[in-house]
């Protein structure tokens, strides 16, 4: 009888010590989302995380190797309508997306495969485009990382900023 108490007291205290892990986490959670209007949106959900004083690009994350663009489980990329993205063409569905960081313009990719961590990365069979995108040098440096849209005109820009840099690419409909 002592021996089934104690196994249920430690099977009750390392669930309250899983969950309470699970809801703390390093870096949050975070969306952002553009539409286009008639029901066409594109929405990305990403893990934020924070400089703290290192050195992002060409440091923590290496300059010329893909990276999960965030942290924790790999970005998801919804888009409800087709669009062209950086001029290559995205139908409709679920994806994941990864960038490969240079000094100089990055690379977008976008993936068929979803719901996997981050890292490593081994899905360039389920790659469905690689898109060159801009980069600029911000004003300030950005302490959270972030991933967001601007609206112009009839399409949307995703902008990536993360420590003193910004990576682009335009959005327009199919």
């Amino acid at each position: 009888m002592q021996k089934r108490v104690a196994l249920v007291i430690a099977f009750t205290v390392g669930l309250v010590i899983l969950t309470a892990c699970r809801g703390k986490r390093e870096s949050p959670s975070a969306w952002a989302s553009c539409d286009f209007g008639s029901g066409k949106t594109i929405k990305t959900v990403y893990s934020s995380p924070r400089m703290k004083g290192r050195k992002i690009y060409g440091g923590i994350v290496p300059f010329g190797q893909v990276w999960r663009t965030g942290a924790n489980e790999a970005t998801t990329f919804v888009t409800t309508s087709s669009f062209i993205v950086g001029g290559k063409l995205i139908p409709a569905g679920n994806y994941t997306i990864f960038t490969v960081p240079t000094a100089g313009t990055w690379t977008l990719i976008v993936n068929k495969k979803t719901g996997e961590w981050g890292i490593p990365y081994k899905y360039e069979s389920d790659e469905l485009a690689r898109i060159d995108m801009s980069t600029t040098k911000l004003p300030s440096p950005v302490e959270n990382f972030g991933i967001s849209y601007e609206k112009s005109g009839t399409g949307c820009t995703m902008n990536i900023d993360w420590e003193t840099t910004r990576a682009s690419v335009a959005i327009a409909e199919k």
